[in-house]
């Protein structure tokens, strides 16, 4: 926990307030939770009572530099399901720990990843109990299509379609996906943008964290 940047903390007393909330932000692989501060920061505009916190993954990141939640080096689509699966215990942990610390349950919890970020959330989303009610996902996948989901738990997929590393297909096929389960779900992919988080998105986000 020492190792993540808290963005903001509500400067009221939270335990158990019923308008404090939880926004957890996970970057992306051979990156740092200093990359997403700034992000943090815009949208804390939008939560002016809510904890803000960027993550940092665990392991060093293979690519040599930054940090992540599993090795991308040699990964397929046979091995990506039991990497993240691997990974889950400690994100789960992560996400208690904050959840503890800052007096806010799952039900007023925002998970926000960008790409293996996105990934870890997403997968989140096919635990047995509901880790969080909002899970916002930008550049990033499930690692296999859902087969499950809570009905009270929003997913909101963002996606550019030039993204040339997490194709937005990904992004397209989950929000179908998700439709057919009768779950919740909305999809924005935003023109002319790649593996990136533009204004577009930013404002989007602002929307997305601002409704109840």
């Amino acid at each position: 926990m020492n190792n993540d940047l808290l963005i903001q903390q509500p400067s009221t007393p939270t335990q158990g307030h019923p308008g404090t909330q939880l926004l957890l932000m996970f970057h992306g692989v051979g990156a740092d939770p200093q990359g997403l501060v700034g992000l943090g920061e815009q949208l804390a505009t939008a939560l002016p009572q809510a904890w803000i916190v960027s993550i940092r993954s665990p392991q060093v990141s293979d690519l040599g530099r930054g940090w992540q939640w599993f090795s991308v080096l040699g990964i397929t689509e046979e091995n990506r399901p039991a990497r993240i699966a691997a990974a889950m215990p400690l994100f789960k942990q992560t996400l208690a720990r904050w959840q503890a610390r800052a007096g806010v349950p799952p039900e007023r919890t925002a998970l926000l990843g960008f790409s293996q970020g996105a990934n870890m959330a997403l997968a989140c989303t096919q635990e047995p109990e509901m880790l969080a009610s909002k899970v916002i996902a930008i550049a990033g996948r499930y690692a296999t299509l859902p087969t499950r989901g809570h009905p009270q738990q929003q997913v909101h997929l963002l996606h550019g379609d030039r993204d040339p590393i997490m194709p937005v297909a990904h992004s397209i096929d989950a929000s179908a996906q998700r439709k057919q389960l009768g779950l919740p779900v909305t999809l924005d992919v935003f023109s002319d943008l790649a593996h990136a988080i533009d204004e577009r998105v930013v404002n989007t986000l602002r929307n997305y964290l601002a409704a109840p």
